[in-house]
């Protein structure tokens, strides 16, 4: 039997535009041959859509689309992952997979574990559906699950669907996953290894479909995949694309050959540019703006924009102050000359010293500090929203992970703009990020990535008079962050007592900072947001 393998990138809530997409993958499975077509979870109304689930009209609108979607499948089998309401107590919903065929629902299975870890609130919303048995169709004997319910090898949880439909009397020919899997670099790797030891253990060949599109902070990569019954990839589908992957379940042999993803800088290069892409489209703006410094960063938002958007759609300001050295002016200018994108000098000079002869009665007698370097760049940042609003831009703010960890970024400032492209990417692969640009020609000018850091809001002024070598600050970062180490734990690998403390006291004082910022792409494996809720005013130390 030949199964299409279907990769969709819905807008959470655009119903008739999902079924669409949904109806012509169908047409275009059913004329390659394929007699089933599997789709991802919650397919038609897209994933995560949170507290749209509490609303009566989402929940009607979904029911109508999903009663046209049945009534249109005819010679050809569809699984797909749908809202299905229930009665009594509990919640109101299941997660659910369908299997549709001649205009009628002939299988449904509700999804049994439900995530409430990291981005994941799903208890809020389901209700654990109950164990479940393999289905026949084509004479092939199927074990359906949803997302999750395969992950059960981490032993998170104390039920194991797959287990159950493994060992049931009518033992399946393959198991079919649908899923809705947010990407964070690494995680390919873990998928590989999870799901290569479930098939091991089971006996039991994997169809395996995933959501690809970017949601918000959220980056769904797609990169669905066939693995046979002794844990080895047979077909993949493309990462951060739309795919269909067709497979014959007679020896489990690829329409199109591609091989196994695996976790590299590219991976992360294409989740920025696939979350821009489709954060900016999904809300209707078509052009970005950038304050373009001289730095890394801002040059590596930049490449990124332009990667998502195209040069033509991509305009970049420096907004020079006295403290400005001609070569970022110099290296900014050469950047956008490289990109092809549109660039203008803006000099704050003036605005600088209009806020100087304000305050000056009430700083009168105070040296210069933080406050006047604040200044600069919230006039930075109103001269970018100004461009924003008046041009309908959306502004991309440019910092990176290491620095809103420690605070070393300014409200109102630098942290304006409407999605913050680098928020969860370190500062180290900030370089990686720019090397890889680098690879095939000179995008990035070689000064820009070789000189010291510095946000230039005094004279002589470097990051590292500040903070430590980000060589350092980034893995204290991670261990702390994405690990949850203690204090003593990051002594243990290495790390100065002093500079542990230094940097944690900074996440904990800056917390009501992040809380203010723009939404960031989510690209490692506990990103600043939504999936991270520590409170602000707290008394514990470590």
């Amino acid at each position: 039997m030949k199964i299409a393998l279907v990769q969709i990138n819905p807008v959470i809530g655009a119903f008739d535009a999902n079924l669409d997409k949904v109806l012509d993958s169908l047409e275009s499975a059913r004329a390659a041959g394929c007699r089933l077509a599997v789709f991802p979870e919650l397919t038609l109304c897209g994933y995560p859509p949170r507290d749209l689930l509490e609303r009566f009209s989402f929940l009607e609108a979904h029911d109508r689309a999903l009663a046209r979607l049945v009534q249109e499948v005819h010679d050809i089998g569809c699984v797909l992952g749908v809202l299905e309401r229930r009665s009594g107590p509990g919640k109101p919903l299941y997660n659910s997979a369908f299997f549709i065929d001649g205009g009628r629902v002939l299988y449904r299975v509700r999804k049994q574990l439900l995530p409430t870890y990291d981005v994941f609130d799903e208890c809020r919303y389901f209700e654990p559906g109950p164990a479940v048995l393999p289905f026949s169709f084509q004479g092939q004997t199927i074990g359906l699950s949803v997302c999750e319910d395969i992950w059960q090898e981490q032993g998170k949880y104390p039920v194991d669907p797959v287990a159950t439909l493994a060992r049931h009397d009518m033992k399946p020919d393959f198991l079919i996953n649908i899923s809705a899997s947010p990407y964070h670099h690494g995680k390919l790797g873990q998928r590989l290894e999870v799901f290569s030891s479930l098939c091991r253990r089971h006996k039991l060949p994997l169809l395996y479909v995933n959501q690809v599109g970017g949601q918000d902070e959220l980056i769904f990569d797609g990169h669905s995949l066939v693995m046979d019954a002794a844990g080895k990839v047979r077909a993949a589908g493309r990462g951060f694309a739309e795919d269909i992957v067709i497979i014959d379940s007679e020896d489990w042999s690829p329409l199109v050959d591609r091989p196994a993803p695996t976790d590299t800088t590219g991976q992360v290069l294409d989740a920025l540019t696939l979350g821009v892409r489709d954060y900016m489209g999904k809300i209707g703006f078509q052009r970005a703006v950038i304050g373009l410094s001289g730095g890394i960063d801002s040059a590596v938002t930049a490449a990124i924009a332009c990667r998502a958007l195209g040069a033509d759609k991509v305009a970049c300001l420096a907004l020079p102050s006295p403290y400005t050295s001609q070569m970022s002016i110099d290296d900014a200018r050469a950047l956008a000359k490289n990109l092809g994108c549109g660039f203008e000098i803006l000099p704050i000079t003036r605005p600088m010293q209009a806020f100087a002869d304000v305050l000056a009665p009430i700083f009168a007698g105070m040296d210069e500090d933080v406050a006047e370097q604040n200044l600069q760049a919230r006039i930075r940042g109103t001269i970018l929203m100004a461009y924003s609003n008046k041009m309908g831009h959306l502004l991309l703010s440019t910092g990176n992970k290491s620095e809103m960890a420690v605070g070393y970024c300014t409200l109102y400032g630098d942290m304006n703009g409407g999605l913050a492209v680098l928020a969860d990417v370190p500062k180290v692969m900030v370089y990686e990020l720019a090397q890889l640009f680098n690879s095939n020609g000179k995008v990035i000018p070689e000064r820009i990535i070789t000189r010291p850091p510095s946000a230039e809001l005094k004279p002589d002024q470097k990051d590292q008079d500040d903070l430590p070598p980000y060589e350092v600050l980034d893995p204290l970062l991670q261990g702390y962050l994405e690990e949850s180490l203690g204090v003593d734990e990051l002594v243990a690998r290495g790390f100065e007592r002093s500079v542990v403390r230094d940097v944690i006291g900074r996440i904990k004082r800056n917390e009501y900072k992040r809380r203010q910022a723009p939404i960031g792409l989510k690209v490692t494996s506990k990103a600043f947001g939504y999936g991270r809720r520590y409170p602000i005013a707290q008394g514990f130390r470590e």
